[in-house]
Formats: structure tokens, C-alpha cells, sequence
């Protein structure tokens, strides 16, 4: 397939959070497919997550977003009922230790670093296909499975508009444990080729954003300043995330006059970001809380809780911030 032109349906593999984590592969690497692709449109076949961060990303770059994913809660809540009711009997213990053993192949088949042609390669689809094949014998299709066959139906159902000869051409995003499974109900979709893509600068700026947001202990905060200080930030990953990022580092040890001065340059240059606001105001209220300027941080909290796309993260943060003042307790 050429990278530029659709087919009727063409899938790209979604890895939810693991986004985040992944250099070669994060939200703005699928940013990046979805318009090598030609997309407009993107069809969301994946989780209901409101915080995925490929939302934040498909709106930086004025992609429309169809959301055509069913609402699968009520079956992960029989999943969480069954599980419970197995656990009480040594038959279905061993049903369990079975699909936690697929669990853990699936999570080392994910475990390292991810690029496009390997989540579209034959190895792991077939992996992916004999994963759910081990769910299904140890639990059945159903509430043990969280009906995983039954949303893939329903999910093909839905997509009988850009499926099929003559039918309207379509980009989606789908779960990539999903793939094999709509592969197999939609003969007319097919997979993002990996043949002349390579992430771009966008996901090289994205990765390093998500890398300052994820700190680890042995990590040397000097070099991750400085990186995140050189960038001017793009579309996806504007400059108030990299200095939101920033802050974080700077919040980490203590250093609350930078932090400050950073959420504050964060927040003036703010523009329609989804989730981005919510962020940088949330983390300015802690800080001006943590410096003793409770109402403004009062204040500040409240225009948290006014903004429509505010992370769960975000809401969450204000509302204890309104609750009780934010301290900074260092380790």
C-alpha cells in the first residue's frame, strides 16, 4: 500500500497508555501516520478513555475524531464479578493461572521498544490472535473474556461504512490487540504499511516531553533541563508542555521559585490545547499553595475545575487542592 493513499479502511495500532512509553511509537507518531495517510477523519475504535493521549494530539493537528467505539464498561464490570466468583474455587484458580500466564506473554511481548513495522508484523499479530485464543480456553467467550468477540461484531457492524468495495475510505485507530480480530470481520480493511514511514521530528519532541514527565530516580536532571530548555515546541507538543515538564523536574527537588516562574510562562502561553490547561493550572495551584498565597491558589484551582477538557489528573488534584492546601512533602 502507498503510505499516501487510503485503502477503504486502513487500521493503525493503538497501545493506549503505552504511548507514553514509547519513543519510536507515541501519540504524536500517530499523529504523524494518520496524515501521512491523508486522513482528515479519524476513526476512534479503541478505548473510551477521555485522557488518551492521542486525543490531545489528533486535536493539535485538526483531525476530526468519530468516536465508533461501543460502551464496554458493563462488561468489564462482569469481568471483575466472574474473576471474583473464580477466585473461590480451586478449579477456577487454575483457570486464572492460565490467563495470567497469557497476561504475562502478551505484557514481555510489549515490553520492548515498539516501532510501527513490529506492531504490524506477522509475528505479532499472530501472537496477539493466539493470546486471545489462550483467554477464550481458559475463561470462554464471554464475561471472561470481556466479550471481546462480541464488541469486535459490534465494532465491525459499525464500520459497514468504510468496509466494504465502493464504500468511503477511512483512517481508525483501533486497540492493537484488537487488530487480528477486525482484520479477520473486514476483508476490505488492512494495516498502516510501515514501507516509507519513520517518525518524525514530532515524535522525537513528544518522546522527550514524555520522558521528562516520567522521572526515574538514577535520573540526571541537568541533561533533561537542558533538553526540554532547547526545544520550541511543535503542534503537538507546544513549548507550555515543555515547560510544564520543566517544572515538574524543577517541583521534584524542591526548587519552587523555578517551577513557578516556568507554569506561569506555561500558562500565558496557553492556547486551545485539550488537556494541556488543566495540567499546568492544577501544578500552578499546588505550587503557589506550597509558597502560601492560598487564595490565589484557591482561585487557580477553581479555573481548573471550569475547564471543559480537564484531565481526570487535573480535576482531581484541583479538588483536593480545594479541600486542604497543597504541601510539598520531598523524600
Amino acid at each position: 500500500m502507498n503510505p499516501s493513499t487510503p485503502s477503504f479502511l486502513t487500521l493503525i495500532p493503538d497501545l493506549g497508555d503505552l504511548l507514553r512509553l514509547q519513543p519510536q511509537y507515541n501519540a504524536a507518531t500517530v499523529t504523524e501516520l494518520a496524515l501521512s495517510l491523508g486522513a482528515a477523519e479519524i476513526l476512534w475504535l479503541t478505548g473510551n478513555d477521555p485522557d488518551h493521549p492521542a486525543r490531545d494530539t489528533f486535536a493539535a493537528a485538526r483531525l476530526k475524531v468519530t468516536d465508533l467505539a461501543p460502551d464496554w464498561s458493563w462488561a468489564e464490570a462482569e469481568h471483575a464479578e466472574l474473576t471474583g466468583f473464580m477466585r473461590q474455587y480451586p478449579q477456577g484458580q487454575a483457570r486464572l493461572r492460565q490467563a495470567g500466564q497469557a497476561d504475562r506473554e502478551l505484557e514481555e511481548l510489549l515490553s520492548g521498544p515498539l516501532t510501527l513495522e513490529g506492531l504490524t508484523s506477522p509475528e505479532t499479530l499472530g501472537a496477539l490472535a493466539a493470546y486471545h485464543a489462550a483467554l477464550a480456553a481458559a475463561l470462554d467467550e464471554g464475561p471472561g473474556t470481556r466479550w471481546h468477540a462480541r464488541r469486535l461484531d459490534t465494532l465491525a457492524a459499525g464500520l459497514k461504512d468504510w468496509a466494504g468495495p465502493g464504500k468511503r475510505e477511512g483512517v481508525a485507530l483501533a486497540a492493537l490487540d484488537d487488530l487480528p480480530g477486525l482484520l479477520e470481520r473486514l476483508p476490505q480493511a488492512q494495516l498502516a504499511d510501515a514501507a516509507g514511514f519513520a517518525p518524525g521530528e514530532g515524535s522525537r519532541l513528544r518522546a522527550l516531553a514524555d520522558r521528562a514527565l516520567l522521572l526515574h530516580e538514577d535520573d540526571d536532571l541537568s541533561v533533561l533541563l537542558a533538553a526540554l530548555d532547547r526545544e520550541s515546541g511543535d503542534r503537538t507538543t507546544p513549548k507550555a508542555e515543555l515547560q510544564y515538564a520543566a517544572a515538574g523536574i524543577h517541583l521534584a527537588v524542591g526548587d519552587l521559585r523555578s517551577a513557578r516562574s516556568l507554569l506561569e510562562a506555561a500558562a500565558h502561553g496557553l492556547t486551545d490545547e485539550r488537556s494541556l490547561p488543566g495540567l499546568v493550572l492544577a501544578r500552578l495551584g499546588q505550587v503557589r499553595d506550597a509558597q502560601g498565597e492560598r487564595d490565589l491558589a484557591t482561585r487557580t484551582y477553581r479555573a481548573v475545575m471550569a475547564l471543559n477538557f480537564a484531565p481526570q489528573a487535573a480535576k482531581a488534584a484541583a479538588q483536593a487542592g480545594l479541600a486542604e492546601a497543597f504541601t510539598l512533602q520531598l523524600a
